[in-house]
C-alpha cells in the first residue's frame, strides 16, 4: 500500500498555497487583524477554485474529490491563518444554496455551543436563538455562545479542524526554524544552541506524528481514527505555536509576528465541537469496546 501522496494531491495542495499566499499573506493578514471582517471577495475567489465543492459530486457543480483532498486544503487555511467559518461553509456545500460558490457564508451551531462568524453568516446552520457575544482570544474569530443542543458532533468537521491545526504546527515550526537561524546571541545563531534545537526538534516530533494521524483518518474515515487525529493535532498546534514563541522571545508577541496568531487560532479552534473531551471519550469507549 502507498502512503504518498499523488502528482494531483500535491498540486491541489500547491494551488490552494499559492491562492493564499496571492491573495492573504503579510499585508492582508495584518489588515484583517487591523480591520476585523470577512473578505467577501476572497471568499467567493475560494469558491470558483472548487474549495467550497471539492468533496461534492461533479454532477452536482463540484470538483468530485474526497476527504484527504479536502483535509490537504484545509490544512493551508490553517497553515495561511485564513479567517472565516470555513468548515461550515464546506460542509454546507450541496445542502445550502451559494455555498460551494462562496456566494453564500455559512455558521454552524458546534456540538459545544459555540457559533464563528455569526453575525457575518448568510446562513445558520443549528439553534442560534438567544447567541451572546464571546470576547474571542483570537481577533480573526468572533464568537457567539449559544444554549447546548446536545447534537452530536460531525466527525468530518472534527477531521477538517484538525487539519486546519495541523497547518499551524507546521507553520509554526517553519517560523521556529527560521528564526533560529537568523537570529544571533553572542556571535552564533541562536539555533545552535542546545534548548532551541529541543524546542524545534520537538515541534517537528509532534507535527509529523500529528500528519501521520490525520491523513490516516482521512484515509479510513474511522471515528475513532478521527478523534485520535484531533487530539494529536491539537497538541501540535497548541504546544506547537507556545514553543514558537518561546524562541521568538519577547518579539513573538509583537502584532507584526504571525506568531502569537496562531496560538490565539489553535486555541480557539481546540474547544470547537465540545474541545478535546468528545474526542477523549470518543476514543477511549473504543479502546475499552
Amino acid at each position: 500500500m502507498k502512503f504518498q501522496l499523488t502528482e494531483d494531491q500535491r498540486a491541489l495542495r500547491v494551488g490552494v498555497r499559492q491562492l493564499l499566499t496571492r491573495r492573504f499573506e503579510g499585508e492582508a493578514l495584518r489588515a484583517a487583524v487591523a480591520a476585523p471582517g470577512l473578505d467577501r471577495g476572497l471568499w467567493r475567489e475560494l469558491g470558483v477554485a472548487g474549495f467550497f465543492g471539492l468533496r461534492l459530486p461533479e454532477a452536482d457543480g463540484g470538483v468530485g474529490l474526497g476527504l484527504p483532498e479536502a483535509v490537504l486544503a484545509f490544512e493551508e487555511t490553517g497553515r495561511a491563518l485564513l479567517p472565516g467559518p470555513l468548515v461550515a461553509t464546506h460542509l454546507a456545500a450541496g445542502k445550502v444554496a451559494g455555498a460551494a460558490a462562496g456566494e453564500a457564508v455559512v455558521a454552524a451551531v458546534d456540538g459545544g455551543g459555540l457559533v464563528e462568524w455569526l453575525a457575518e453568516a448568510d446562513v445558520v446552520r443549528g439553534d442560534a436563538a438567544g447567541a451572546v457575544p464571546l470576547r474571542s482570544v483570537d481577533p480573526l474569530t468572533p464568537l457567539h455562545r449559544v444554549r447546548d443542543s446536545g447534537a452530536a458532533v460531525d466527525p468530518v468537521a472534527v477531521l477538517l479542524t484538525a487539519a486546519e491545526q495541523l497547518g499551524t504546527a507546521g507553520r509554526v515550526c517553519e517560523l521556529a526554524v527560521q528564526h533560529a537561524r537568523t537570529r544571533e546571541q553572542f556571535g552564533q545563531p541562536i539555533g545552535a544552541f542546545q534548548a532551541i534545537k529541543h524546542l524545534c526538534a520537538g515541534m517537528l516530533v509532534r507535527a509529523e506524528v500529528a500528519r501521520a494521524a490525520v491523513y490516516a483518518a482521512a484515509v479510513t474515515a474511522d471515528r475513532a481514527d478521527i478523534a485520535a487525529a484531533r487530539l494529536l493535532a491539537d497538541e501540535a498546534a497548541v504546544r506547537g505555536a507556545r514553543d514558537c514563541l518561546q524562541v521568538h522571545g519577547g518579539m513573538g508577541f509583537t502584532w507584526e509576528s504571525e506568531v502569537h496568531l496562531h496560538l490565539k487560532r489553535a486555541w480557539v479552534r481546540a474547544q470547537r465541537g465540545g474541545g478535546v473531551t468528545e474526542s477523549e471519550e470518543l476514543l477511549a469507549a473504543d479502546l475499552v469496546a
